[in-house]
């Protein structure tokens, strides 16, 4: 496979999580107390304000989100150290780990629907955000530019500030992430109106497909 056709794959891969992370924070924000998974520049302002007392927000789980992200993010750094910036085997173990804890998740609320601020909807917000940070460390591991999967600031901006001043500007990946981004949280809410374990289900199946499809086509095997 040549280098080209190889970094489009991984780039549809990548796009395809920014759409699962879309429906993670869907159901993250509208079923686990207003708390953002993959979007922590989001769950940091939330957090400010609910120290404040303000719009009704509770801070513990916007704390835990926080919390867990750092960790799975300090996690995946360190099962990624020394590692060459390529999909390895190892990637795909990480990403296939985000499909199985989303999964969890997503069959353990199904059971049980989550109540605001109980045990369960906390420890549901703690093991998504660690997900996500897995998911963010991994992504910038593989140093792709412009396909983030979760917070899209940097895209907009590069949108708005280099239309008209670069001609090559990636501007399909930025574009891509924001409405794929956006699409994900439509689809999230769309199917939490049927039920949230389905909706935490085809973001799981989403991310099981990716490390499946990375791992055969992606992994370079040694000769034999």
């Amino acid at each position: 496979m040549t280098g080209r056709r190889a970094e489009r794959i991984e780039v549809a891969l990548l796009l395809t999580l920014t759409f699962a992370t879309g429906i993670v924070d869907a159901v993250g924000y509208l079923e686990l107390d207003r708390v953002f998974m993959g979007n922590m520049t989001g769950n940091t302002v939330l957090l400010g304000a609910a120290l404040a007392g303000s719009g009704g927000l509770r801070a513990a789980g916007l704390a835990l989100a926080l919390a867990a992200f750092w960790a799975g993010a300090a996690v995946c750094g360190r099962a990624l150290r020394s590692r060459p910036q390529v999909w390895t085997a190892r990637t795909t173990a990480l990403f296939g780990s985000i499909g199985l804890g989303v999964g969890v998740v997503g069959v353990l609320v199904a059971r049980t629907p989550p109540e605001p601020s109980s045990a369960l909807a906390l420890a549901a917000a703690g093991v998504l955000g660690a997900c996500m940070g897995v998911q963010a460390a991994t992504v910038q591991h593989l140093g792709v530019v412009d396909v983030p999967t979760s917070a899209i600031d940097e895209q907009v901006t590069g949108l708005a500030a280099d239309a008209g001043r670069r001609r090559d500007q990636p501007w399909a990946r930025r574009a891509l992430s924001i409405v794929l981004l956006g699409s994900g949280a439509l689809v999230g809410a769309l199917l939490l109106r049927a039920h949230i374990g389905l909706a935490l289900g085809v973001a799981a199946g989403l991310a099981v497909a990716v490390a499946a499809v990375g791992q055969a086509l992606l992994v370079v095997r040694a000769p034999r």
